[in-house]
Parts: C-alpha cells; structure tokens; sequence
C-alpha cells in the first residue's frame, strides 16, 4: 500500500541529461527466474531542500519502481510501459515533493526484465530487446518549474540534481525472480542480507540513443479494482482453492504468509476441473514443430519471514485469472486477509449500458470484463497464454472499445508502437510491440496478414471517428498509406497457384486482388479447418478495399488531394476486382425477372464483408442482404462467421433490414452463439464458441475479447448512439428495438459533454427521453420512422411502434 502516492507530472526529458545509465549485473540466470535487480544511492538534503519542491525523473530498459526512504513513489504500475524500445521509450516524471527529509535519505529504483527481456508471447521468447536491462534517473531538488535553472523565485534553494552516476550500487533483494509470465518469487528472508557492490555504466547503442525518450500519450498502468475472496475451498491434497468470482488481469496481495520459511506457491488460473481442482490444459500450447506445450506459467512464490503485518504483493508480473491455487498453507486461509488486484491501463469509463433483456446486460458485463482485463499497456488478445498486442483483436474490437472507455491516448500508444514495427516494405507485424516471436521458428513469416495488417488503417479511423482528432490521424497516415502501398505491390506482383492455373493468362483485374502471401483467411470460422493453404483471396481483396478507401477518406481530411484521388481509384479498382472475380450471377428473379447474384465461396462471414464494406454495387446489395439471410436461416439461426466478422454481423443485418434477425442471432441459445457464455456461467468473453461445452469441459482462452465487439450492436442498435460527425460534434439518437427488449438506458461521455439515453416500449407505444451536449447538433430517430432535429439539450420523444 502506498501511504504517499506521488502524483505523476508532465516528464521533464531534460532532467535526465547529465545522468549515466546503470545496468544490471551479468552474467544472467536463465530467463523466467531472472531476480528484479535494486540499485541506490544517498544522498544529505538541507532542511530547506528536504521542504522544497522536488521531483523524479526516471526510465528504464525493463520494468522498474522507485522508493524515497524506503517509501514507493506514486502508484503508477509496471513502468515505463511496453513500448518498442528501439525506436521509442517513455519516461516518468513524479512530484516527490515531501518525501525528503532533512539529513540523509536514499534514493532506490528497483527493475526487473519486464517486456525488454523477459518472456514474451505463446513462445516465452527472451531478450526481445538485449540481454541487460538497465535504468536512468535524476532526483531534482529545488525546482518549482521544468524551466527554473538556479533557484526559487521566493528564495528557495538553488536547484540540484541527483543522476544515476558513478558511486551507485547495485544488489538482489527480496524479488528473487520476476517475469511478466512466469511470475515473481518473494523471498522476504533475503530482507536485510542483500550484498551491496559497485554499479556499472550500461553502454550499448540503445542507452546511447537517447533520441528515443519520449514522452507517452497514453495513460499509466495503475491498481484497479480489487475483488475479495468470495470462497476458498479445501482439496484433500491440502492445496487450497481461492474463488475471486470474475476474470481480471492482475496479481494476488497476501496477508496471510504463515510461520519463518513457509513457502507459499500461487497458481493463477481460470477454470477448476470437475473435482474442484485447478485445470489449465486448455491454454496449453505448441506449435507443429514443437513435441512439448510452452510453458503456461502464472505462477508466485512467496517464502515467509514470519513477521506479523508483512504483505507481499507480486508487482513485477501480472496474471489473467479467476482462480488461485494456494500450496504450501498447512491452516486454513483467512479470506479477509488475500485479495486480487486488478492491474490495466488507467482508463476512463466513457459509456454505460443496460436494458430489459437480463442476459443481454450480462454479456455487456462480461464483454466490458475482458476489455478490462485485455487493456494492460496493449489491448492484449489474453492475458495469460500470451499476452500479445494483437493486431487483429483490436482491428475488430476498437469501435466497441471507444465506447466503454477513453482509449485515445491509449489507442495512441499503441500505433505508436505497430507504426515503430512497421518493416521497410509497409509490412504490418502481428502482435506490436512484436516482442516473443520466435526468429529461428520453421514456420512462414506470418506477419502481414488481411485483417490483421489492416489494423494500420481501421484502428485510426475508428479512433478518429470515436474522438475527431485529426492530429492522431495525421501521425498515423503515413503508416497507413504504406500499409496499402504494401499490399498494391504484393496484389500485382503474384497470383494464388490455384488461380494461375484456372487462368494462365493475367486477366485486367488480377493485378487488383490480394491472394498471396501468408493469410490467416476469416479465421475460427465454427466447423471449417483452417487451411494455411488455400485461397484466401475473397477476404484479402476486401480488406484491400477497405483500407484503400480509408487511406483516401484520411488523405481528403488532411488536404492531401493527390493521395485522396489515387487512392480512392484505387479502392474502386480493387472494389471492381472483387465483385468481377467473386461475384456471379444466377437465375433470373421470379419476382423482378432481373438475374440474381451469388458469391464464389457463400459464407456469412463473406456476405458480411460485401455488405459493410460497400463493396458491391446498388443493385446487387439485396440480393446479398438476401444470401446472408438465407444462410443464417438455414443454419438454425446461428452465426457462422469466424474472427473477423462477428463483430459486423448484427450491424450488417440491421443496416440490411434484417433487424429482427439480428436480434433472433443476438438471443438465440445453441451453440455458437452469445447466450450459450451467459448459460454455462462465463464471466468474461470465450476465444472459442464451446470456451465450456455441454459437458462443462473447457477449450481455448476464457478471456477473450474479440467476441465481445457485439457490443457495438448493442451501443448503436438497441440504445441508437451514434457519431452524425467525428468526435460525437454531431450525434445521432435511433434506438432500433427489437427481441422483445421493451426498455434501455445508455449514456456516452464525449469532449462536448455527455449523451444520455433511455427508451420503453408500453402498450401506450414507444418513448424515448435523454440530453445531448448543448450546441450539438442532434438528429433524433424514431422507430415510425420519424426524425426531429435539435441543437442539442433535453428531448422527450413519442411515437407509435410500427406494425410487426
């Protein structure tokens, strides 16, 4: 706990101008059981220096904290965050005015391998950006100002500063092993026996590169919400089971350490097997080559010094779980003395949502439940096989995060980050920061990939459309143009084998469609195997169309009217290949006499695609609303779209007029489907449709978010709070009821104020009622059809429901 947080301030990068990197000792136990490394200095402060202001300027290659006096400075957690520490690094900046005291007082940063070193991803692949991790600090006495050089205005003492330098040390103290996936071993027996010796210089091309220090725009990682211990249960082999009752990302603070020597091991976990025991095969993983699973880790040792009051809470790694798996208590655990700690970026809630359907606000919950827990530094895929910062996760999930919470400067962070991996060619890597990924692997380079790569254009747009910065949007242009220039040049240069043979000669569009390389295709599609083989160019092409419309939509926003108009052919071209080598007609209409259309390859995920990236012409989109309906009918009225496109479904529907089918998806109760997680007790989002099939056995990740995107349905179809213009300037209210939810109430922070709304249906008809920000222009709908424009501020609406 911290009795004295230090309030974080705007980083002063030039504080750290005079100050020496130090690193840590070498050589280096094995990776996953690397100690977090102290260092410390002393320092004599006047009485007035120990009353003046102060501040603390720090950063690190690694994870690292800071302690005046043995107190912690501020609550911020895992700093300086990931980042891609080649190109971009973060620096903190604390007010620590107070912490000082008049005479001696000592200064001590405390780093462990964190994202630098540590083990990353699936792979457990250390050392992603050097083998010695490393931290720089200035203690800066006197200054009232960033600017102020010899002294107070009032007469304060002339300012000076405490760098990291010659006559610092360095030793291992209680964190004897720290990971971020492993875990952390506390060994509060090594208290007060630490061997002190002599810092060393860290000199390598990145400490001297300090072009690299930055200044963040995202939020810090802080404590979040912490959650009792609802239940522990007692196993016949001792091992004691304690029941947190929900997923979070975060660690386990214990109070309860036992007697001198008691070694306590914590096992974090999601699912307890049918005899009530942890179960963790269904995040086991291995790839074809390899014979053995990586590796699941999530585990903290904690070895007692029997000191009453001690408390040890494992800051130095994080851990996706419900559960915890005590070893090594001979008593009975005293609930009221262990709690888990959520840990995730410091997020601002932005929306709310609730309506009739109990069910439907259960999977909000649970969907805002794995948001939180997958929104640590990175929007994770899982917190707890990997941990990666997903491209294709965030790419469908965005628009649905931008609701739940303030993720601009979040978002930001991150692009920074997959704009940093952005190789030469304009190729998107997988996961940014892209730390874990195995080099030597026999696998194919799997980067680059549609849906994935295309993260460099849709999360921007997404976040322009959410908060209307177009300085966000201009710093990442250039990433996206090159992300598009990329996959132009991979279109036209090769065609799938399997088309060149059906057409040995080039046709005029082929130079247009995307079907090579490496393609994770819709991808977890329910019932089809995944073929790394086949032709994915129906789901590539589209995704070329969309970011190459994107990329001139962006180029028309900034002025750049060469940009807008060569790619906005572009997107038409690509448009026009896909409906030419996708879309064929077949029989003539009875009703119309005109020849209907198919698609090449008819799944719903394709249709959804075709539909909502507008990539058929007019006449051909009711015949495909048609085909996507058709297909949802006859498969009992569940979905079968896959990764990409579950997101999109319901919208897809809506904007169709398929509205009620929709809402007949949305509630439907078998496998896939939304209600099935509700039922069989999830309390966050599946990776897998059967996350707990019928028998109660559990597959894949219990904490994913991706699934949750239908959230986004829910914000902007039942509750009807949309963007009329970027950034909410202009709003639009159009609740679409349906599936029998006869009431909602919703609410969205935006930069102009907040949006309010609640709906009911009663046999009298249908009332809406709410507030928009004042001067905002609104335009409300209603579901009659009527619409009533308004300058913003208080409305209250009625009208008739229409005939079913």
């Amino acid at each position: 706990m911290i009795s004295n947080p230090a309030p974080l301030i705007d980083p002063v990068l030039a504080d750290l101008d005079d100050a020496t990197w130090l690193a840590t000792p070498t050589p280096t136990p094995v990776a996953g059981n690397r100690p977090a490394y102290e260092l410390r200095t002393h320092l004599d402060a006047s009485a007035a220096e120990a009353a003046g202001s102060a501040r603390l300027t720090a950063t690190a290659h690694g994870i690292y904290e800071a302690f005046l006096n043995g107190e912690r400075v501020g609550d911020v957690e895992l700093a300086p965050g990931a980042t891609s520490y080649r190109k971009t690094l973060y620096v903190q900046t604390w007010d620590v005015t107070g912490m000082l005291r008049e005479g001696e007082n000592e200064l001590r940063l405390v780093v462990s391998d964190g994202w630098f070193r540590g083990r990353c991803g699936a792979s457990r692949i250390p050392d992603n950006y050097g083998e010695v991790t490393a931290v720089i600090a200035a203690l800066t006495l006197g200054a009232s100002s960033p600017d102020a050089g010899t002294g107070d205005e009032a007469g304060g003492p002339a300012v000076r500063r405490v760098v990291t330098g010659p006559g610092w040390e360095v030793t291992v103290g209680a964190i004897t092993a720290a990971d971020l996936m492993d875990g952390q071993t506390t060994d509060l027996l090594q208290l007060g026996r630490e061997k002190w010796q002599p810092a060393t210089a860290a000199d390598t091309p990145l400490t001297r590169d300090r072009t690299r220090l930055a200044v963040s725009p995202g939020p810090p990682t802080r404590p979040g919400e912490l959650l009792p211990a609802l239940q522990i249960f007692q196993l016949p082999s001792g091992r004691q089971i304690v029941d947190f009752g929900r997923m979070l990302n975060g660690r386990v603070r214990m109070a309860d350490l036992g007697p001198w020597g008691t070694r306590l091991t914590l096992t974090h976990f999601e699912v307890r097997n049918a005899d009530g025991d942890m179960t963790t095969d269904h995040l086991r993983y291995a790839p074809p080559f390899r014979k053995e699973p990586y590796p699941i880790g999530q585990v903290d040792t904690i070895i007692s010094r029997g000191v009453e009051g001690d408390v040890v809470e494992p800051r130095h790694t994080t851990h996706g779980f419900r559960y915890v798996a005590v070893d090594g208590a001979n008593w009975p655990l005293d609930p009221d003395l262990i709690t888990a700690v959520e840990v995730r970026s410091d997020l601002t809630q932005r929306g709310g949502f609730t309506c009739s359907n109990l069910d439907v606000n259960r999977l909000h919950a649970r969907a805002m439940w794995a948001w939180r827990s997958n929104s640590c530094e990175v929007p994770t895929d899982c917190p707890q096989r990997e941990r990666w910062g997903y491209t294709g996760d965030f790419q469908v999930f965005a628009r649905t995060a931008a609701f739940f919470d303030d993720i601009a400067g979040f978002a930001r962070k991150w692009l920074r980050s997959l704009a940093d991996e952005q190789r030469e060619d304009g190729t998107i890597t997988n996961v940014a920061p892209n730390v874990g990924v195995d080099d030597d692997s026999p696998l194919p380079d799997l980067d680059g990939a549609a849906g994935w790569g295309d993260a460099a254009t849709i999360v921007p747009w997404e976040m322009y459309r959410a908060y209307g910065d177009v300085e966000a949007l201009a710093e990442a242009y250039p990433m996206m143009r090159r992300w598009v220039e990329r996959v132009e040049r991979v279109a036209a240069a090769g065609r799938h084998p399997t088309r060149a043979e059906n057409h040995p000669e080039w046709r005029e569009h082929d130079r247009f469609l995307w079907d090579t390389g490496f393609q994770w295709g819709e991808w977890a599609e329910p019932g089809v195997e995944w073929d790394p083989q086949k032709d994915y160019g129906i789901v590539a092409t589209a995704y070329f169309a969309r970011s190459a419309r994107i990329v001139a939509d962006t180029a028309e926003i900034l002025g750049e009217r060469d940009d807008a108009v060569r790619f906005g052919e572009l997107a038409d071209r690509v448009a026009a290949a896909w409906r030419a080598e996708f879309v064929v007609r077949t029989k003539k209409s009875k009703k119309s006499g005109k020849p209907l259309i198919r698609l090449t390859e008819s799944t719903q995920a394709n249709y959804v695609r075709a539909l909502a990236f507008d990539l058929l012409t007019p006449a051909q989109r009711a015949d495909a609303a048609a085909g996507l309906a058709s297909l949802i009918r006859r498969n009992h009225y569940r979905l079968s779209t896959g990764f990409l496109a579950t997101g999109l479904l319901l919208p897809t529907l809506a904007d169709a007029g398929y509205l009620e089918l929709a809402y007949e998806v949305l509630l439907q109760r078998e496998e896939p489907g939304w209600m099935v997680m509700v039922e069989r007790g999830a309390t966050s989002i599946w990776e897998e449709w059967n996350g707990i099939d019928a028998e109660g056995r559990p597959h894949g990740s219990q904490n994913h978010y991706a699934k949750g995107a239908v959230s986004t349905f829910l914000h902007e179809y039942v509750a009807g709070i949309r963007p009329a213009a970027p950034g909410y300037t202009a709003v639009e209210i159009a609740p679409r009821p349906g599936g029998g939810i006869t009431s909602n109430r919703s609410f969205l922070e935006t930069a102009g104020g907040p949006i309010e709304l609640g709906w009911r249906i009663t046999d009298e008809g249908f009332r809406m009622w709410g507030e928009t920000p004042p001067g905002v222009p609104t335009t409300l709908r209603l579901p009659d059809g009527r619409v009533v424009e308004t300058t913003g501020g208080k409305y209250s609406e009625s009208c008739p429901l229409p005939a079913a």
